[in-house]
């Protein structure tokens, strides 16, 4: 790497001034609730899309890949993310159905991390998925690939940036 690259990327600013404080020991015990809470501030915030996250998946060999989408919900049943099955990440889930998210809101010095292992969700919720997406004609999915996935987490982890570099992890492993 070239000196004057690695200074430039180094000399970039990290985080806002202004941090929001977190506390783990009164994080609720559902890390849902603690999700939708720091969503909510996310868009008190103005943060753009805090639904959107990145998704972690690896092929059959494990050779891992990593692409940004939406997060559709989250139930019992799991972090739910839809696609379709013909694509690299539907082939890489139906390979090795394991997976991890990543949500990132800079503004706040927040991510969180889910990993567990992915589940198919049934038709009919695939099907209802396909008919909610926003600009959404109202026509069949055709091709009948589009799936709802699930992620059901093993971990769980809440991470809070802090100016004196002491960030705050806070893990739940559910399972």
């Amino acid at each position: 790497m070239s000196e004057p690259f690695r200074q430039m990327l180094r000399a970039l600013p990290d985080f806002p001034e202004r941090l929001p404080d977190f506390d783990p020991d009164s994080a609720p015990a559902d890390p849902a609730e603690l999700f939708r809470l720091w969503l909510d501030e996310a868009l008190a915030a103005g943060v753009p899309q805090p639904n959107a996250c990145s998704l972690a998946t690896a092929d059959g060999q494990g050779r891992p890949s990593s692409r940004m989408l939406i997060l559709k919900d989250i139930d019992a049943d799991g972090w739910h993310f839809a696609t379709s099955r013909e694509s690299r990440k539907g082939q890489e889930l139906a390979a090795n159905p394991h997976a991890a998210l990543n949500f990132f809101w800079q503004q706040q010095g927040r991510q969180v991390r889910v990993a567990g292992d992915v589940v198919e969700l049934s038709a009919e919720a695939s099907a209802a998925d396909w008919q909610a997406r926003p600009g959404a004609d109202g026509s069949e999915n055709e091709n009948t690939d589009w799936q709802l996935y699930a992620i059901r987490p093993r971990e769980i982890e809440f991470w809070q940036a802090r100016h004196d570099r002491r960030h705050i992890r806070h893990r739940y492993a559910p399972r």
